[in-house]
């Protein structure tokens, strides 16, 4: 189905560069501008400009046109918009909101995973952490492996209201970690990861609540502390 293909392609372009702030001084084009710029038709344009709309980063309004909405009223949780996220120019408060959002959810999920996991959930969570250290020397693994670990964990709490929070974790860990990693290194945080683990492969929810707070509460010292590169 071209036609889908094409609006996808535009929506996909469109909303990275609303989030990246392409707009915020020249304005969201017309539609006429949005046709002649990427070359779509008026249904191609018209669809992607509807589905950014409702993902709450576009807004129409008689005579006012089409504008770019705050970030307040952006679905957050849409899975597109979290990952356009992750192209944001970002500042150290936003580091720090979402690293404030995984404090909220990770060390209760840690707990009801170390009530409720099963057999291929602790073998997630270990496979996880072996790679977290056996990839320490390569960045992009290792921040794979990281994410990896805490997703596993957010699956095995058996809430399927936490396990969809997870592309918001995913994007919040993505950045946070990606920052702290740089700051104290890769291997910094094994131990801590570890005791995560170990605590909800004994079945101890208040250890591995306690552990995982320990964890999240570091990064959020580094981030207030992080001048810039």
């Amino acid at each position: 189905m071209p036609g889908v293909s094409l609006t996808y392609g535009l929506l996909e372009t469109l909303g990275q560069a609303i989030v990246v702030g392409e707009f915020e001084d020249s304005g969201f084009p017309t539609e006429a501008e949005l046709c002649v710029r990427f070359g779509a038709s008026r249904t191609v344009a018209r669809e992607a400009v509807k589905m950014l709309t409702a993902k709450g980063l576009l807004s129409s309004r008689p005579r006012q046109g089409t504008r770019v909405e705050a970030v307040s009223n952006w679905n957050l949780l849409d899975p597109d918009v979290t990952r356009w996220m992750t192209e944001r120019p970002y500042t150290n408060k936003i580091y720090r909101e979402l690293t404030e959002v995984r404090l909220a959810i990770e060390p209760i999920a840690a707990s009801l995973a170390a009530r409720r996991a099963t057999k291929a959930d602790l073998k997630a969570m270990r496979t996880a952490f072996n790679a977290m250290r056996d990839e320490a020397s390569h960045h992009d693994l290792a921040l794979a492996a990281d994410i990896d670990f805490h997703v596993a964990i957010l699956k095995a709490s058996g809430n399927p209201f936490i396990i969809q929070l997870k592309e918001l974790i995913h994007t919040a860990l993505t950045i946070s970690i990606g920052l702290t990693n740089r700051i104290a290194g890769h291997t910094a945080s094994l131990p801590a990861h570890e005791a995560v683990l170990i605590a909800i492969e004994n079945a101890q929810p208040e250890v591995a609540e306690k552990a995982m707070r320990a964890i999240i509460a570091e990064s959020i010292d580094m981030i207030d502390t992080f001048k810039g590169e």
